[in-house]
């Protein structure tokens, strides 16, 4: 009868995650599947099955595939400097002896601002009129005339590449720092002693220990930073000309500026089927490193 108690309340406590994630995970993950079989219009309030209509009509639309070859370049690129940058940071810090909390919080106040505030903050920056950074070149004689870097189609995607790194990768450097503290200090002090140099100590000792963490990190930000829509759309909006539009902004120009609701949903159990085959991917070899360490 105890048991039977214990059983029931850890429920009880469960109970009200549960009802939370069903609420805001579940049903719209399923409404999702089910519209995209159907012609949902925002603005009609009838709707019909139209079968696998929604999915051919998008995956032959090109502004899909550029919208996805656009999510590509943004996640890779910005995936790759979150974890370079984030990883280098922490390697610095993991050195540091005096004042490394002031370092601390100094490099992860990226992280700890609203997206909106950083959008708006950089567009500031970034404007070609009244800008920091474009008047600033031309007043140090660099340029003649002020650049409009979120006006350019190369320069506006380079640019909302460098503030995605700037705002990741603080929680990188935080997480991987705290598992470089996990590595024992005696086996620094036992290669050093053998005569290992910096590289076979960052290759047979610390990265065999913090590997793991790392790929989780990368799992994590892929689906993160591919599925992101704020900080893309607050800043260009997916312009200039779509050369910022990523697939979440295009699901939402298509439920939301064209009202398609069916359509857009079949963007969205797209892109949820990518996610979940690159995650499967990534567990694969996570999975592989964790027999490799036993």
């Amino acid at each position: 009868m105890y048991y039977r108690q214990q059983n029931y309340t850890r429920w009880i406590f469960v109970l009200p995650a549960l009802l939370v994630v069903s609420v805001l995970f579940i049903y719209p993950f399923l409404s999702s599947i089910f519209y995209s079989f159907t012609n949902k219009n925002l603005i009609m309030p009838n709707y019909s099955f139209v079968g696998f209509a929604n999915y051919k009509a998008v995956l032959s639309d090109p502004n899909f595939w550029m919208s996805f070859l656009n999510s590509l370049k943004w996640t890779a690129l910005s995936l790759v400097g979150q974890v370079l940058m984030g990883f280098f940071l922490a390697l610095a810090l993991n050195r540091v002896k005096r004042f490394k909390w002031l370092y601390k919080i100094l490099l992860i106040i990226p992280w700890a601002f609203p997206t909106i505030v950083i959008a708006f903050s950089w567009q500031w920056i970034l404007n070609g009129v009244y800008g920091y950074l474009p008047n600033m070149l031309v007043e140090l004689g660099f340029m003649d005339i002020a650049p409009n870097f979120l006006s350019d189609r190369t320069w506006a995607f380079v640019c909302l590449v460098f503030i995605n790194i700037w705002f990741g990768a603080p929680m990188i450097m935080v997480n991987v720092l705290s598992a470089l503290q996990t590595v024992p200090a005696d086996q620094y002090e036992a290669a050093k002693i053998d005569g290992a140099n910096a590289w076979q100590i960052f290759r047979y000792i610390t990265l065999p220990h913090i590997k793991l963490v790392v790929g989780l990190l990368v799992v994590l930000r892929t689906i993160w930073v591919f599925n992101n829509f704020d900080i893309i759309y607050l800043i260009t909006g997916g312009g200039p000309a779509n050369a910022t539009m990523t697939l979440p902004i295009y699901a939402y120009d298509m439920g939301w500026g064209s009202k398609l609701l069916g359509r857009s949903s079949a963007v969205t159990v797209l892109l949820f089927i990518f996610l979940l085959a690159i995650c499967f991917i990534y567990f694969t070899i996570i999975n592989r490193w964790e027999k490799e360490s036993k």
